[in-house]
């Protein structure tokens, strides 16, 4: 049996990819290398540049490699880009994943993670959020996301699909063994974007917003090490295998910061000030997003073992370091 790891070469799919192999799982990566890199890719995974809406070459590699699993990270994720490009983002997120199910569903392929949000939910839904809280997404990202997990949850009604969503939080951090780590030039991650300006890549750090209804102007955020989020991606594939019904878990850990905070734990970390630009709120981005994790840390037993701040800044400055400008 081999898990198919659509997006493994980016960000948060790289570092699935490292745990899967780390345990000793056959992996099967496909990637079309519009964000992510080959470099970062483990070796001992198979490789394929592709498309996940290429039925004919999903189907194939399922049945060549006797994929039982599949783990889906492959989109597009700029919450302002889908803003400005909602068709793209409906036709990258939603069509090619819809696609993707049917052939998983007619390869039966019985077991299905999805990489979601915590943006799908509604702006004025309780703090910190429970996964049963009302879903009213603002951007073209986020409803593109809860499209596919409709799309999941009916197709799991009426076939033996069995699939979990993991709806993130902020996901930061690097490998602590220095294989992989947010690379994407373009990216918006702000921790990754302050590393950035502290070795002088970037002039200074961009605000977005500072009228926003929280204790200090700026956004709040939930920010979860990526190592820790592949670690519940584990869990959440080692409970399909074992038989667990569909289900949704938020990924988190309940605390929320500011970016102002995210800025002075930067400066304390690195003993320098950083440049700071204050701007105007971005499109579709919510003021506040905190989890409530309780659901998946009850069910799977995830236990979080980077939940440091410090520890996260760190090894996103140092694969920082290691990167080319």
């Amino acid at each position: 049996m081999a898990v198919l790891v659509t997006g493994g070469a980016g960000y948060i799919g790289s570092h699935m990819t490292y745990a899967l192999l780390d345990r000793g799982e056959a992996v099967v990566v496909l990637d079309n290398l519009s964000t992510g890199f080959r470099s970062q890719v483990g070796e001992k995974a198979i490789f394929v540049q592709g498309e996940v809406a290429d039925q004919a070459l999903v189907a194939s590699l399922i049945r060549e490699h006797t994929i039982d699993a599949v783990i889906h990270f492959a989109g597009s994720i700029v919450v302002p880009e889908s803003v400005a490009k909602p068709l793209a983002y409906y036709a990258n997120n939603v069509v090619s994943s819809r696609a993707l199910i049917e052939t998983c569903v007619k390869e039966c392929v019985k077991n299905f993670i999805f990489s979601s949000t915590s943006t799908v939910y509604a702006v004025d839904a309780k703090q910190p959020l429970r996964e049963n809280e009302p879903t009213v997404p603002i951007s073209p990202y986020a409803r593109s996301k809860l499209m596919t997990e409709w799309i999941l949850e009916d197709a799991s009604r009426a076939t033996d699909l069995r699939h979990i969503v993991l709806r993130y939080f902020n996901v930061a951090g690097a490998d602590p063994k220095g294989r992989t780590g947010q690379s994407t030039p373009e990216a918006t991650h702000l921790i990754r974007r302050a590393a950035r300006v502290v070795l002088g890549r970037l002039p200074y750090l961009d605000v977005f917003g500072t009228d926003y209804p929280t204790p200090d102007g700026t956004g709040v955020r939930d920010y979860i090490h990526v190592v820790d989020l592949a670690n519940a991606h584990l869990l959440a594939l080692d409970a399909l295998r074992g038989g667990a019904e569909s289900v949704t878990y938020n990924c988190g850990y309940g605390k929320g910061l500011s970016v102002r905070q995210i800025i002075r734990a930067v400066e304390d970390v690195t003993g320098r000030n950083l440049p700071v630009r204050d701007g105007h709120r971005r499109p579709g981005d919510p003021p506040t997003l905190i989890a409530d994790a309780a659901r998946i840390k009850n069910a799977l037993g995830w236990m979080p073992r980077h939940d440091n701040l410090a520890e996260i800044i760190r090894s996103t400055l140092e694969w920082e370091r290691r990167m080319n400008g």
